[in-house]
């Protein structure tokens, strides 16, 4: 048996640069300290920093006092107010990739083009770019939704930062014929692309293949869905506890990649419970009876 890791898998700079700063916050600031918002989509992780005394808060209004980390999903401009206005201390913890992307928003905005974003609606940064938008952001999921937007002028058309590059295309192929002037630009993040590739070329090598990641990373559900496409034997998993022999029946190559929330160290355990899973195997089938 051979395990093979993704060339390109685990936390993105902007995750560990969010990590970082939030720990770093804990030790050198006094009082209550918090996230807006899980800092990462990993239950683990979130253990962690709990037990560290960073809790999460879904709401501006439910602090009080203290100091709040902003995700690296970014938040809107609305939301920095609501905080402000409470006497929250701010660290803003945003991705310089996001920012960038949020600073593009608001130039548009100024220019009073309407901005298409191609993204999950639900996603904090999605709505992060919505508010930096000021009125004139327009988000869509699918190539459907986009054909359904009347014609314009003009307009502009980007991304969340971990979508997919062939939606973003297609999508601006479908507004291309209902807008005269279209400005595309292609803010999906090199760590995403090259995340993606990896995995793809790792799933047309391996019997089967592992994607670790908590259940609510986007980046994460988008390597399931690509490795899925390519090999059937594709697992999406939180921890190594949930690998079963089952999984591991018959492959002879096994693969493990993870999202830009998953820290090393999930990776490092799905390897050992793999490798433990197959020597208590060839154990058991070489195991002598009278």
């Amino acid at each position: 048996m051979e395990i093979i890791i993704a060339e390109e898998c685990g936390l993105c700079y902007g995750v560990k640069r969010a990590l970082a700063l939030a720990r770093r916050t804990r030790r050198t600031r006094q009082g209550f300290v918090a996230t807006l918002g899980n800092l990462i989509h990993n239950p683990k992780v979130i253990a962690d920093l709990e037990a560290r005394g960073i809790v999460s808060v879904a709401e501006p209004e439910s602090l009080r006092s203290g100091t709040v980390v902003i995700r690296s999903h970014g938040v809107s401009p609305a939301v920095f107010r609501r905080l402000e206005r409470r006497r929250i201390e701010i660290v803003d913890a945003t991705c310089p990739i996001v920012r960038k992307i949020q600073d593009l928003v608001a130039s548009l905005a100024r220019e009073r083009l309407e901005i298409v974003i191609v993204g999950d609606r639900e996603h904090p940064e999605t709505q992060g770019l919505v508010g930096h938008a000021h009125g004139r952001g327009v988000v869509v999921e699918t190539e459907a939704q986009a054909a359904a937007l009347p014609a314009r002028k003009a307009r502009a058309v980007l991304a969340q930062s971990t979508q997919d590059v062939g939606l973003l295309e297609r999508v601006a192929a479908v507004l291309m014929e209902k807008t005269k002037e279209l400005r595309v630009y292609n803010t999906i993040c090199d760590s995403t692309r090259t995340r993606r590739r990896a995995t793809s070329e790792l799933a047309a090598r391996v019997d089967t293949l592992f994607i670790v990641g908590g259940r609510q990373s986007s980046n994460t559900a988008k390597l399931f869905e690509i490795s899925r496409r390519i090999l059937p034997r594709t697992y999406f998993i939180e921890s190594a506890r949930q690998i079963t022999p089952a999984m591991l029946r018959g492959a002879e190559t096994i693969g493990i990649s993870g999202g830009a929330s998953t820290p090393p160290e999930a990776i490092k355990e799905a390897v050992e419970t793999i490798q433990r899973s197959f020597d208590r195997n060839s154990a058991r089938e070489f195991t002598c009876h009278d």
